[in-house]
């Protein structure tokens, strides 16, 4: 498959290059600021593309069948809000339509879990645990409402474009490799609890992200790519009963078991992570 993949030159976008290719795809690496051939760690260019430039980005997009868009403002510190949500906003709006007009009808978007609120909300909310992606939002800053609605921009698309299969995919706190598990201080457990203590691994994510592109299904799926356990050293079910005592379970939580239900992704993706 000839997969076009934006934000190339990030950490995750490097990878998912660099597999892409060991898979024998034919990758078109796009980025903001085209970086050197070393930076895809699979030797190839890079080329240059403003995401929220439609024109030029549908030009690049010519010829692929397949899209891993990653490109985007990666926290709402990282540019005034106004900026960040501007930025992830129109881009994955121009990913998803410039892809459907040129034929592309297989798109893996990069989503995040702060998709409903967490980590940068003032006091998160969760309704029920483990979370899974039927969960409301309660998403506050710029940066998570923004994940929010490009998956809504994908429910749109999909709709105008019923053939097309888009995958966004909610990762969380991608890492080269599980965390170690100690015993936090007080303040950055709490400040953990925000976003449940959980993490994903590099390669893990890089596997959703061209699963997301074979799976058979039709339409918009949203899917949780989270590691099965936490980042703590205390077990699971004394963090709820210390952080959420007020927030019903679904299932009892095991020694260091996650926050968040990836089942979807196992059942139709075929994605695992390994603990």
């Amino acid at each position: 498959m000839r997969i076009a993949v934006t934000g190339a030159s990030g950490r995750l976008g490097r990878a998912v290059v660099a597999a892409a290719a060991a898979e024998g795809h034919e990758v078109v690496a796009l980025d903001k600021v085209a970086e050197p051939a070393a930076r895809t760690s699979a030797s190839l260019p890079v080329t240059a593309v403003d995401v929220t430039d439609y024109d030029a980005l549908r030009a690049r997009l010519a010829g692929c069948e397949g899209l891993i868009h990653l490109a985007a403002r990666p926290s709402p510190w990282d540019a005034p809000p106004h900026v960040v949500h501007a930025n992830n906003v129109v881009g994955t709006y121009n990913a998803l339509m410039a892809a459907a007009e040129v034929g592309i009808r297989r798109v893996v978007c990069a989503s995040s879990i702060n998709a409903i609120g967490g980590i940068y909300s003032r006091r998160p909310r969760y309704d029920y645990l483990p979370v899974d992606e039927a969960h409301p939002t309660y998403a506050e800053d710029a940066y998570s409402l923004s994940k929010w609605l490009g998956e809504q921009q994908a429910d749109a698309v999909a709709r105008l474009y019923p053939d097309m299969r888009i995958a966004s995919l909610r990762f969380h706190g991608i890492r080269p490799g599980p965390p170690p598990r100690e015993v936090a201080p007080p303040d950055q457990l709490a400040a953990e609890a925000k976003h449940l203590w959980g993490w994903v691994d590099l390669d893990a994510s890089v596997r959703a992200c061209l699963l997301g592109l074979r799976a058979d299904f039709t339409g918009h799926e949203v899917f949780f790519i989270v590691a099965p356990t936490t980042t703590s050293a205390i077990e699971s079910a004394e963090l709820h009963r210390r952080f959420y005592p007020d927030v019903p379970l679904r299932r009892p939580l095991e020694r260091h078991e996650g926050f968040y239900d990836c089942q979807k992704a196992t059942r139709v993706l075929g994605w695992t992570h390994d603990a």
